[in-house]
């Protein structure tokens, strides 16, 4: 199809009579329909190397080593509690520009937390970690203690000594933080959470007095604000695809870095 709206396209402008001074504007024409031909662009989201923000440091340390075969579960943050207090974000694009919802029953920032959620556990598959997803099902979960949620499923995992990854997108500028890893605070820091760290950032172990999730043994990570370059090429079909995989490939290779990584020792906080 791309190939047949090309050679259309370029039967059209080069049989056309052209004016002077329409000569550049055919040649560029032409130059993006030779791209299109080619296939959507690869598109990179945004740098993840952000400034840590003013009063967000990171006090811990995570050195809890685990076996290579560690079994990691990975959870949409707010799949469970649409229409509740926690939607989470609806980004810039709906919140401040009045764009339309990717879906209309869910937060946009959901609608990325399970596509998110769904890519790393297919890269981490194809790269050979002991990695899967869990969805609810339900996206209204009142009693967090339903053995369906989110809480009850990370909390159990983690339990019997498996990793639990609950992924988010942050509010906006100039509500969110950004990017970083808040990590589990149940247990001993995990290495898993140091290495995602040194690639998203760190939040401090007791962010807004402890959150939740992290009590009972689920990390969570904030990918970024759901805004900008970010968001422009998530919503883009050009680039949503290339932007979810380098998304993904980042935690897979923190993810794998964390498992590689060195001694032992106990966790500490700094």
């Amino acid at each position: 199809m791309r190939k047949l709206i090309f050679l259309l396209a370029t039967f059209l402008i080069t049989a056309t009579p052209t004016p002077a001074g329409a000569v550049d504007a055919r040649k560029g024409l032409l130059e993006l329909l030779e791209n299109l031909q080619e296939g959507p662009p690869t598109l990179q989201p945004r740098d993840f190397s952000l400034p840590v923000p003013t009063g967000r440091t990171k006090n811990w340390r995570g050195t809890r080593n685990h076996p290579r075969e560690l079994a990691i579960l990975v959870l949409a943050g707010h799949a469970d509690s649409q229409r509740l207090g926690g939607s989470g974000t609806p980004g810039e694009a709906v919140g401040i520009k009045g764009a339309t919802p990717m879906d209309p029953t869910i937060t946009d920032e959901l609608y990325w937390n399970l596509l998110t959620a769904q890519r790393i556990v297919k890269i981490g598959s194809e790269r050979g970690l002991n990695i899967r997803y869990y969805d609810p099902g339900l996206r209204t979960i009142r009693n967090t203690n339903n053995p369906r949620s989110n809480w009850s499923v990370g909390s159990a995992h983690a339990e019997l000594g498996g990793y639990v990854l609950e992924i988010h997108y942050d509010a906006y500028s100039p509500h969110g933080s950004g990017a970083g890893i808040i990590p589990a605070v149940r247990y001993e820091f995990s290495r898993l959470d140091e290495a995602l760290a040194e690639v998203f950032g760190g939040y401090p172990y007791n962010y807004r007095g402890m959150l939740g999730a992290p009590r009972r043994g689920i990390s969570m990570l904030e990918i970024d604000r759901l805004e900008g370059v970010l968001e422009r090429n998530l919503r883009d079909p050009l680039s949503r695809d290339a932007s979810l995989n380098a998304i993904a490939e980042r935690v897979v290779q923190a993810l794998q870095n964390g498992l590689a990584d060195g001694a032992s020792g106990g966790a500490t906080r700094n």
